[in-house]
């Protein structure tokens, strides 16, 4: 008796759903993250990464940074890898969540590369509602697109009491935003640096309470 073959069934749980980001300078440099392609996620672009980055060199050793919507770990992995003493990455879908704590594990395992990184699976508006511990001298604020988040987030992030006098913040945004959001920033903030692509918008803020 012939035994016919079974068929594997192919689904989409099946077929390969993940990318790649790649850290660009420092400790960690060359080292590709995994990242699941999931609707709306959207790496900060590796020229716009490097340009910011040259921008903040002066900035990272030692700093204590948030990434407010981590999503693939670019940029606070990033601003790790470069020299940060400590960065919060907040991230609210939990396959990324999971995703940045398993990096996180691989690169930096028990801390033993003098870095502190946290990961905290949760919305980052319900975390930036909190008491802050510290206040922090670097911010990503990278927000899924066409959702109103970063004005609340900004908002939040000054009145709450989490920044330091002199802290940076970092903002990118869909282009139609670059006309109407300086007009809510807070009095303390100050454009430092911008840059442009086709469908983004980014900027580096620099505060002053002085």
């Amino acid at each position: 008796m012939s035994l016919k073959k079974r068929k594997t069934k192919t689904t989409a749980s099946s077929r390969t759903t993940t990318g790649s980001v790649r850290i660009i300078a420092g400790l960690w440099r060359g080292r590709k993250l995994a990242v699941p392609k999931l609707p709306g996620l959207r790496p900060t672009p590796d020229r716009l990464r490097e340009t910011l980055f040259n921008w903040l060199m002066p900035s990272l050793p030692g700093a204590v940074c948030l990434d407010a919507f981590a999503g693939s770990g670019a940029l606070g992995l990033e601003a790790a890898s470069r020299g940060a003493a400590q960065v919060t990455l907040i991230e609210q879908s939990p396959i990324l969540a999971k995703q940045l704590q398993q990096h996180i594990n691989h690169l930096n395992p028990a801390n033993t590369t003098g870095r502190e990184l946290f990961v905290h699976h949760q919305n980052a508006l319900d975390y930036l509602n909190q008491k802050p511990a510290t206040p922090f001298d670097l911010v990503f604020l990278d927000p899924p697109f066409h959702q109103q988040l970063l004005e609340k987030t900004c908002t939040l992030l000054e009145q709450d009491g989490w920044l330091k006098p002199q802290a940076q913040i970092y903002l990118e945004m869909e282009q139609e935003l670059q006309a109407v959001l300086p007009t809510s920033w807070p009095d303390t903030w100050q454009l430092h640096r911008e840059q442009s692509s086709r469908e983004i918008y980014s900027c580096l803020i620099q505060r002053s309470t002085l």
